[in-house]
């Protein structure tokens, strides 16, 4: 049985394959609609990260007992507030200033940040859909306390690779690498699903246990 079929047949053992192939699809519509900028990626990084934390969080502490309630409290605290940083850096950098001179991409970043874009929406709604499935599982019985999930290393690394494009490619020709085109669109976003998709590989579950 070939790996794409045993992907479809088997959605349950294969999550991250389904997060990887949702993403891809959904981010490749958008690119084709001339609906997806860098800030679309990053963002989307940024909610897939907290929505892992408040998922996690809302079945952990159903599980364990106050002690432990209250250390995952502090933590989840901790980790809101590094979150906080990171989305008033990321809609301030990427959202706006970045594009300051490009009204049609700062449209664009608008529509995604209030939810006006679809194919983002839908992107969420996965995120939120499988993050349920997972804490519903055996897989959502512990806590993790680690800084280092696989979303938080695509989030710290996507946003130095969104301010390297942002100011060596799309900055000095903001008239060629528009949603628009869709070819530099597809240059543009291609970094991001190849550090996603590497993400996932090492930390696939298999891998990890191997360790």
């Amino acid at each position: 049985m070939s790996k794409l079929a045993n992907i479809i047949e088997h959605p349950k053992k294969h999550l991250r394959e389904w997060d990887f192939l949702v993403f891809t699809i959904l981010t490749a519509m958008a690119i084709g609609y001339g609906q997806t900028t860098v800030f679309y990626v990053i963002y989307f990084f940024w909610w897939n990260e907290f929505i892992r934390i408040i998922s996690r969080r809302l079945f952990y502490r159903y599980q364990k007992s106050n002690s432990d309630q209250h250390i995952s409290s502090n933590f989840m605290l901790g980790s809101l507030f590094m979150m906080f940083i990171y989305l008033v850096f990321i809609i301030v950098f990427f959202g706006i200033i970045a594009n300051w001179n490009h009204s049609e991409i700062t449209l664009i970043n608008m529509e995604i940040l209030f939810f006006q874009n679809w194919f983002f929406n839908l992107n969420l709604l996965f995120v939120i859909a499988e993050n349920i499935y997972i804490n519903l599982n055996k897989q959502g019985t512990t806590s993790s306390s680690s800084l280092f999930t696989s979303n938080m290393l695509v989030l710290h690394i996507s946003i130095i690779l969104g301010g390297i494009i942002m100011f060596f490619i799309v900055k000095p020709f903001p008239e060629t690498f528009s949603p628009n085109n869709l070819w530099t669109s597809v240059l543009i976003v291609l970094p991001f699903l190849l550090l996603k998709m590497g993400m996932q590989f090492m930390f696939s579950p298999k891998r990890v246990s191997d360790r």
